[in-house]
């Protein structure tokens, strides 16, 4: 190599040195990530309750209005059947 080629070298080593990651780093990284993990976890899992709960909460509130409705016809058609029966007697 010519000198202008080490020269180079030698400025970028100054201007900008290449950090070589240690297992220092890497623990600290690792440590960093779990406690974010911890802390984000029950979140999301208590979000994804919620929403399953009310997923279940709205399925169930839709099934009792229907079965409301059908206790309304039921019972409309159960005082038809009472009234009809009461006439059908007192004509007979």
């Amino acid at each position: 190599m010519n000198s202008k080629d080490i020269l180079l070298d030698e400025t970028r080593e100054i201007l900008a040195p290449q950090k070589k990651l240690d297992l220092q780093y890497f623990i600290y990284v690792i440590l960093i990530l779990s406690m974010v993990m911890i802390v984000l976890f029950p979140k999301v899992y208590i979000t994804q309750q919620i929403y399953f709960k009310s997923r279940e909460i709205s399925k169930l509130k839709s099934e009792y209005d229907t079965l409301k409705e059908e206790n309304k016809v039921i019972g409309a058609s159960v005082e038809a059947i009472k009234y009809k029966n009461q006439v059908l007697d007192t004509i007979f």
